[in-house]
């Protein structure tokens, strides 16, 4: 009976790589937290439960051996007290235990013996029911989290039964004998249905995807890196963390590194992610050859001062007007190496440099190249949390042009960067707008993360949170 609060407590999203990029830690706050919202589910739950038969026989004095069935037995009432939940370190996993358990019951009784048989009602109450059961937590080589039964141990203190109907007055009198099987035959079934529990939470965790397509580009995975860890305050999971291109996956020219996240057991959750993830991100994007665009004329908003014609250009680069007179232009723009992220105290940076083709549109539509752009860019931001909301404002720490190649020329690049520092700064005024507004974190189904903050460290970011879990009417799905 305590399984269902370990499986309430393990249904955390949990996800191969020696560091992980990202660490999942649950504290005591929290495993208390998921026991008492276990608990009062349980106890819903278990007035909706038929208990398996329960067979026997006794010796009767004069009629001999009868064979007894009680059948149909459902809970009418729980005295159901919260059960202890801890963090095991010697299995490696959780130790469950549920003492003095009460729970009145009803169902129906058969019975046979020799040509006679009989059958009627009974009500039943058991008392002090005590079970404790530890579950090792642990991981396949596929990186997917794996539950196994280690011990369980139930007792039954007492029980009083009475039977209605029927010849009932037959086996009444051997109350005080029966009570003592059928406290055994309980006692017996307890545990292994709670190990069938625990095998049938193994399948579906077998069953669990470790990766997942985030967009028709990229995908994560997110496997276990390594055995959970457990102390006596807390289970870190460590996973991998790590995107992919769909179209051509292979590893970065980088490895996670390690962190170590704070301590704060003030909150239930803390979740770190290392600047790994978000630049392994990048790198999938990079190889795949998705980081390039082409701008034209038409992507300009009419009013900037500026417009993709050699007319226009003419302002920065005087001799293309002579050489191109009354043309439009394209530009093609990529990253000529990986952007990265770093997270130092408190800020996330980023670093880009890319490069810039511009071409002139001949009459035919043919494209004549005119000139090549390096452009060395990094940003930095602050994001935090409010409000349920994740938020930011990023700012340009440099931007810097250089000619590496000309068709039509030597000619000065400092107006052309304050051209294009104005251009980013106008783009990121609109991204600042969005981040100010906020993004909404998210949610599972039946759960939400509540009283959130966000701390940037060097190398990886934190987010320390409490959960609220919001059951529906039908409990947990």
């Amino acid at each position: 009976m305590p399984l269902p609060v370990t499986v309430v407590l393990m249904l955390i999203p949990l996800a191969c790589g020696e560091n992980p990029a990202i660490q999942l830690i649950l504290n005591s706050k929290g495993l208390q937290y998921g026991k008492h919202i276990g608990a009062g589910w349980i106890q819903e739950q278990l007035e909706l439960i038929t208990l398996p038969d329960i067979s026997g026989e006794i010796d009767v004095y004069i009629l001999g051996t009868v064979f007894y069935t009680l059948t149909g037995v459902t809970i009418t009432k729980c005295d159901f007290p919260e059960p202890s939940v801890e963090f095991y370190q010697d299995a490696t996993g959780l130790k469950t235990s549920i003492f003095d358990l009460s729970v009145a019951t009803k169902g129906g009784w058969r019975i046979n013996y020799g040509i006679l048989h009989g059958q009627g009602s009974f009500n039943m109450a058991i008392f002090g029911i005590d079970v404790t059961s530890v579950v090792n937590l642990g991981k396949d080589p596929d990186g997917h989290p794996t539950v196994t039964s280690v011990s369980c141990d139930a007792q039954v203190k007492d029980m009083n039964i009475h039977f209605h109907g029927g010849a009932s007055w037959i086996i009444q009198p051997f109350v005080d004998h029966l009570k003592g099987r059928i406290r055994g035959e309980l006692e017996n079934k307890i545990c292994p249905a709670v190990e069938e529990y625990i095998l049938n939470l193994e399948y579906h965790l077998q069953a669990m995807n470790v990766s997942f397509d985030v967009n028709q580009d990229l995908k994560i995975d997110l496997p276990l890196s390594s055995l959970p860890i457990i102390d006596a305050s807390s289970l870190n999971l460590g996973l991998k963390g790590e995107f992919y291109s769909i179209k051509s996956p292979t590893e970065p020219p980088f490895e996670a590194q390690p962190f170590t996240m704070p301590e704060r057991p003030d909150y239930m959750l803390s979740m770190g992610l290392s600047e790994f993830t978000l630049n392994s991100a990048s790198y999938g994007y990079y190889s795949a050859g998705l980081l390039k665009a082409l701008i034209n004329d038409s992507m300009i908003p009419p009013r900037f001062p500026v417009h993709l014609n050699t007319s226009s250009m003419g302002q920065f680069i005087p001799q293309l007007p002579k050489l191109f007179p009354g043309l439009l232009m394209d530009l093609q723009c990529y990253a000529r190496e990986i952007p990265l992220f770093s997270f130092l105290p408190g800020s996330v940076n980023l670093g880009f440099q890319g490069a810039i083709k511009a071409f002139v549109i001949q009459p035919n539509g043919t494209q004549t190249p005119l000139f090549k752009l390096d452009v060395d860019s990094e940003f930095s931001s602050q994001v935090w949390i409010a409000n349920g909301k994740l938020k930011g404002f990023g700012k340009i720490n440099n931007f810097t042009l250089t000619l590496v190649a000309t068709e039509v020329g030597f000619f000065k690049t400092d107006n052309l960067e304050k051209l294009g520092r104005m251009g980013t700064a106008l783009a990121l005024a609109k991204l600042n707008e969005e981040l100010g507004k906020g993004i909404a974190l998210p949610r599972m189904r039946q759960a939400q993360l509540v009283n959130s903050v966000l701390e940037v460290n060097k190398g990886f970011m934190t987010v320390f949170s409490d959960t609220q879990v919001l059951l529906t009417d039908g409990g947990f799905n």
